[in-house]
C-alpha cells in the first residue's frame, strides 16, 4: 500500500564518498580528508539529533577497501581509533547508541575492542543509533546469514523443503533488527551502490549529490530530507492503495 504522509525516514544510510577527492582539490593527504570526513560524522550526528533522526549507518569501510594502499588503510583505522576515543563521552552523553555492522575478520584486537567498548556503553542510549559499517560487504553479509541460516536449521531438524522467508533471512543479517533503509544518500556525485545494504535498502528512495562529505552539513542532510518528502513511495503498489 502506498504511503502519502510526509514524515522523515526512519533509517538513513549514508555512502560517505569524496575525502580523497576533498583532500586532493585542497592540496592535502588523502589521510587529512578522512579526518575532514570524520568531522562532517560529527555535523551529522548533531543535525540528526536536531532533527529527531532515529537510524543511521553510516558505509565506513567496505570489504573491498583493503585493495587500498596499507599506509591509507592503517591511517583510516588510527582515525576510527582517534574518533571513538575522543568522541565517546560526548556520544554517551547525548543518549547516541553506536552499534557495528560488518564482519569482524581482519579487523584488529585494538580496534575491535574500541568498537566493543562504545557499543557496550551506549547500548541503552536511545535518542539516537549510528550503525557504522566497517568491513562491510552486502553480498558476503547475505551469503554469511544464509549460511548461519541454514545451519541453524539442520541443528534444529527443519526440512530442506521448507521455504526460507524473508524475515527469517533478516535475523541474520549484520543490521538485525534495524528497520529497512528509507533513504539512501550518497555524496560526491558516484550514482551506485557498491555493495551497501543492498537487501536493507530494496525499497530505498536514493539521494544522490555532487557535494564531497567532508562539506556534507546540516543544509545538505535537510535539502536531502526535503526531497524524501516529496518522493511517493509505493512499495510496489499504486498510489492509492
Amino acid at each position: 500500500m502506498a504511503s502519502s504522509k510526509k514524515e522523515n525516514p526512519r533509517h538513513i544510510a549514508v555512502i560517505m564518498d569524496g575525502n580523497g577527492r576533498w583532500a586532493t582539490s585542497k592540496g592535502l593527504s588523502r589521510s587529512e580528508g578522512h579526518r575532514a570526513g570524520a568531522d562532517a560524522i560529527d555535523r551529522l550526528m548533531d543535525s540528526s539529533l536536531a532533527l529527531g533522526l532515529e537510524y543511521i549507518s553510516l558505509y565506513a569501510f567496505s570489504t573491498e577497501n583493503w585493495k587500498r594502499p596499507v599506509t591509507e588503510i592503517r591511517s583510516i583505522f588510527n582515525l576510527l581509533v582517534e574518533f571513538i576515543d575522543s568522541r565517546l563521552d560526548k556520544i554517551q552523553s547525548r543518549g547516541i547508541r553506536i552499534l557495528h555492522s560488518g564482519s569482524r575478520k581482519k579487523l584488529s584486537s585494538l580496534v575491535l575492542s574500541k568498537i566493543d567498548r562504545a557499543a557496550d556503553l551506549t547500548r541503552k542510549n536511545k535518542k539516537l543509533t549510528v550503525n557504522f559499517c566497517l568491513n562491510y560487504g552486502s553480498q558476503e553479509e547475505i551469503l554469511t546469514a544464509f549460511s548461519k541460516l541454514m545451519e541453524e536449521r539442520k541443528r534444529k531438524s527443519v526440512s530442506p523443503q521448507k521455504a526460507v522467508s524473508g524475515k527469517e533471512l533478516e535475523k541474520y543479517l549484520y543490521t538485525y533488527p534495524l528497520p529497512s533503509v528509507d533513504l539512501l544518500i550518497r555524496t560526491a556525485g558516484e550514482r551506485r551502490l557498491s555493495n551497501f545494504l543492498l537487501w536493507q535498502s530494496a525499497y530505498a528512495e536514493l539521494f544522490f549529490t555532487d557535494t564531497l562529505w567532508p562539506d556534507f552539513g546540516d543544509k545538505d542532510l535537510k535539502e536531502a530530507l526535503s526531497w524524501f518528502g516529496r518522493r511517493t513511495r509505493k512499495f510496489g503498489g499504486l498510489e492509492n492503495g
